[in-house]
């Protein structure tokens, strides 16, 4: 297949599969009765590695992110209270913050504010677990519904958390170990193996659990052993009024790109997965095969910062473009809020996501429901991100990369085609549409929990009263 399959310009779409309509009937818990998606009231989410309230593309933030704080702000729209619990990073900030009404940011101390890798935090899931168990028990009995976990290590606590309350767990694992272990950038190091073991065994306990797209859907019976029936697919969202289309001259004058540049842009934290590095070097065969192009002529916009457990030293990028002679291309600004970002997104000709792999891609999303196609890599979930509205490249080679910016650019009308069908696919996948798909998510879980052996009355036998929950 040519790189990008563009003679149709439209990448591969996987079908998004629908929940199957169920009797939404379950006993959540000791004597807690008949709960349905609308009797679910009270969501505990966990987010221990990073919080909703930290600027994506910088550290840990990404994606997952973005993910947890809008269906969280979702889910309070529709009048149901979601406390998140994340582990504290800062002595700045207070025990609890509001990110919207309904929306509780709830920090909890697990070791040092700084200098905690995301690796080294399996550590500290004994203290944040201890947190939560303290705040827990400050609620009166029942109070949460369901416990909802994030990432693997979440789902540690998650598991915990869900069997104290006597709640349903269901489990969103965004990324997965055996998954990135089989499509490592070079220079990349591989998952522990602790990782692969905590994943497997959150599987194991869940209630049900959450894939973005079909593909990660199969990937959890394949590489998990998830039970088919305990699996649902729930694809994210887009933010429909902040990213939109606009007008590209308005975006260019804003941001002070030239008017008449071809202009590329990356948008991600800058680690060896993300593969930015790839398009700085797709860049530079571009500029060979335009030697009279000036920085006026392309602009390549790196948006993000360096990840928490990515490169070593970030700066290598900016290294790299010297070395290739690429300085005054390259245009490195840090991550912004998401009015900016929107900007960003309306001012490019192409949105890249060069990536080693993505559960989904949030990132080609935004730029689809901005107008602006998307070149990806043909990893993970961005086939079904991407849809109709760019192209999908095989493989990470270089000259295949430059050859398919290099004809997209080129071809102004099929740009504008591309950007017309991704508005249309981006429609489909507003944060309302995500959290509808969840709430029917949390009743089948409700419905089908197996309650913990934890509070058999059978293994209890022979226990004082005074310490039996």
């Amino acid at each position: 297949m040519p790189p990008g399959n563009l003679d149709s310009g439209v990448g591969v779409v996987e079908k998004r599969v629908p929940l199957t309509s169920v009797h939404l009937l379950c006993i959540c818990g000791k004597d807690r009765g008949a709960v349905t998606p609308e009797e679910i009231r009270r969501v505990a989410m966990f987010s221990v590695h990073t919080s909703p309230l930290e600027q994506p593309g910088t550290g840990d933030a990404g994606g997952m992110n973005v993910y947890i704080a809008e269906v969280a702000k979702e889910l309070a729209r529709q009048n149901r209270e979601v406390e998140i619990f994340t582990r504290a990073t800062t002595g700045a900030l207070p025990p609890t913050v509001e990110l919207v009404p309904g929306v509780t940011v709830r920090h909890i101390t697990a070791g040092p504010y700084e200098g905690l890798a995301k690796n080294d935090l399996p550590g500290q899931l004994c203290a944040f677990a201890a947190g939560v168990m303290r705040a827990g028990a400050a609620r009166p009995e029942g109070w949460y519904d369901l416990v909802h976990s994030h990432y693997w290590l979440s789902g540690q606590v998650g598991w915990l958390a869900a069997d104290r309350w006597r709640v349903p767990l269901v489990h969103t694992m965004h990324t997965m170990a055996r998954v990135k272990n089989a499509a490592l950038a070079d220079g990349e190091r591989p998952e522990p193996a602790g990782r692969e073991i905590g994943e497997a065994q959150v599987v194991e306990a869940a209630d049900l659990l959450t894939a973005n797209t079909a593909d990660e859907a199969c990937q959890l019976v394949s590489l998990y052993d998830a039970d088919p029936a305990r699996v649902v697919v729930v694809p994210p969202g887009v933010d429909l009024e902040v990213f939109t289309p606009g007008d590209r001259y308005a975006a260019r004058s804003r941001l002070g790109l030239p008017q008449g540049a071809h202009v590329v842009l990356f948008v991600g934290r800058i680690q060896p997965l993300k593969a930015p590095d790839l398009l700085v070097k797709a860049a530079r065969r571009l500029l060979d095969a335009h030697p009279d192009w000036t920085p006026d002529d392309l602009v390549v916009g790196i948006l993000g910062g360096p990840s928490g457990t990515g490169l070593e030293h970030p700066e290598s990028l900016a290294t790299l473009a010297a070395e290739l002679g690429m300085t005054a291309y390259v245009r490195f600004v840090p991550p912004a809020d998401r009015a900016t970002l929107a900007q960003w997104y309306r001012a490019s000709d192409l949105v890249t996501v060069p990536s080693y792999n993505e559960s989904f891609g949030l990132v080609a999303i935004e730029s689809l429901a901005c107008g602006t196609p998307v070149v990806a890599a043909r990893v993970g979930g961005l086939p079904t991100a991407v849809g109709p509205g760019g192209v999908l490249v095989d493989g990470h080679d270089v000259d295949d990369w430059a050859t398919t910016l290099d004809r997209l650019l080129a071809d102004p009308g099929l740009r504008a085609e591309l950007g017309r069908r991704a508005v249309r696919h981006a429609r489909s996948f507003g944060w309302g549409a995500t959290t509808e798909r969840l709430l029917q998510a949390y009743g089948e879980a409700c419905r089908t929990r197996t309650p913990s052996p934890i509070f058999e009355a059978s293994l209890l036998t022979g226990v004082p009263a005074a310490v039996v929950p």
